[in-house]
């Protein structure tokens, strides 16, 4: 009789969930080897990454990124 709660115990909650775990791992490793195939991607040949890819990867939080100084004193280029 405990045996079988235990079989029981096994098969309805420790099963699903290791199997639930190892597909969250399987798709994080998934997951980066995708990105990092992509981004290599899109480096071009002087290994400068392009736009799309350094939008991609500059931080939302950080602000507008600074311009160059190519302006005029009163703002006209």
């Amino acid at each position: 009789m405990v045996g079988t709660i235990i079989f029981i115990i096994i098969l309805v909650i420790l099963m699903p969930v290791g199997i639930l775990m190892s597909f969250g791992a399987l798709a994080g490793i998934v997951g980066y080897l995708a990105k990092t195939g992509v981004d290599s991607d899109h480096v071009g040949e002087d290994g400068e990454p392009s736009e799309q890819l350094a939008v991609a990867q500059a931080n939302p939080w950080a602000g507008p990124a600074e311009l160059d100084d190519t302006a005029d004193e009163d703002g006209s280029e």
